[in-house]
């Protein structure tokens, strides 16, 4: 009976001792986060407002930016003063429009009770689009692909 609850309790122990590996995920810092986000994908130029009714998803970068994915678009907007962006708050924003724009206040409130935790005002939005699959080689042509022959012409005589 000993030895049986001796092998029980090592087998939780083993389990518990593995399960953070199980659960453990790669840590990025902000930066890395960002990038991530963002590869495969180019800058635009930035713009002053955008539609709240196309934004589909929102991501807070801790103490860096705010993400804001419309699908096509991701948008980008680095407050001046990002300290108080916390992943794990919620983003409560007062607008008068249909609009996100540079210059609003953005409040981050705790999840479980929604205090508010920090606010951060907007700058501007950097749009980041995919960027385009760079064009076929003419050098390179698949196969299959008709090519045009040369015409060989005799000179005069």
């Amino acid at each position: 009976m000993y030895g049986k609850n001796l092998i029980q309790i090592a087998a939780v122990g083993a389990a518990l001792v593995g399960a953070p590996a199980l659960q453990a995920r790669e840590h990025l810092t902000p930066d890395q986060e960002l990038a991530k986000i963002l590869k495969g994908r180019v800058a635009g130029k930035p713009v002053d407002c955008i539609y709240l009714r196309d934004i589909r998803s929102t991501t807070i970068i801790d103490k860096t930016a705010i993400v804001y994915d419309t699908g096509s678009v991701i948008y980008v907007n680095q407050p001046a003063y990002p300290q108080s962006l916390n992943s794990d708050d919620v983003l409560v924003t007062k607008t008068w429009s249909g609009q996100l724009c540079r210059l609003d206040i953005v409040e981050l409130r705790e999840r479980s009770g929604m205090w508010m935790t920090g606010s951060v005002g907007l700058e501007t939005f950097t749009p980041y689009t995919k960027a385009p699959k760079p064009a076929p080689s003419p050098l390179l042509t698949p196969i299959g692909t008709p090519t045009a022959t040369p015409t060989v012409t005799a000179p005069p005589r």
